[in-house]
């Protein structure tokens, strides 16, 4: 499992960018993802939509903006590997739902985790249809966290990501590891169990929460 310092790292740098810092040439892929990025801010310091019973309605919108920033089918993809190609085409819809909501989950809900921590945008790396935007976080306690961006051209000449790396450390590799773990030792129906159960979960978790507002 990635630590708690790249797991925070990561639910800023997915929906964050709040304090350009340092900002050297940069191209299309980094000019879209930053465009996106700042409408989540927006979204996140909406002073209606940061009360907690507005957190249903919140996490709705910033999902609405993830959904144009991540391809969630790619990613899900990558990280099921072999395993995807064994998959009916129902299953796979399912499969790429359920991934793209536990991804809101472990990332974009953390957004709340932000804390002052400065942003940048070093420039991209492109090589066909695919690029590398290059970022990293300035902790206040000094330390600096590399975050790259994974992208692919789709059509429109729209930049969306598939991947993101902390410190080196591959999301999609995290969750491929995982996810063949538990198909190795169990079953692809397993997994899937695991994945609507924590969906469950989640879902009551946003229930009680309004209820109690």
């Amino acid at each position: 499992m990635i630590r708690h310092h790249r797991r925070v790292a990561a639910a800023v740098a997915l929906v964050i960018g709040l304090v350009l810092v340092h900002d050297v040439w940069a191209g299309v892929p980094t000019d879209q993802l930053r465009s996106q990025i700042n409408r989540v801010v927006k979204t996140i310091e909406d002073p209606e939509l940061r009360k907690e019973s507005k957190n249903k309605e919140r996490r709705t919108a910033v999902r609405k903006v993830a959904d144009e920033i991540f391809d969630f089918t790619e990613t899900a993809k990558r990280s099921l590997a072999r395993h995807w190609q064994q998959r009916s085409p129902a299953e796979r819809r399912e499969f790429v739902d359920l991934f793209a909501d536990l991804l809101e989950r472990s990332y974009i809900s953390k957004i709340e985790l932000y804390n002052g921590e400065k942003f940048a945008y070093l420039g991209d790396t492109i090589d066909g249809d695919q690029a590398t935007v290059r970022t990293k976080i300035l902790t206040k306690q000094g330390s600096e966290i590399p975050v790259d961006y994974k992208m692919l051209r789709g059509p429109g000449d729209r930049w969306l990501v598939y991947d993101v790396m902390i410190e080196g450390v591959s999301l999609i590799a995290n969750y491929r590891t995982q996810f063949n773990k538990i198909i190795q030792t169990s079953s692809y129906q397993e997994l899937v169990k695991k994945m609507k159960t924590k969906q469950s979960e989640f879902l009551q978790d946003l229930k009680r929460t309004s209820e109690r507002s």
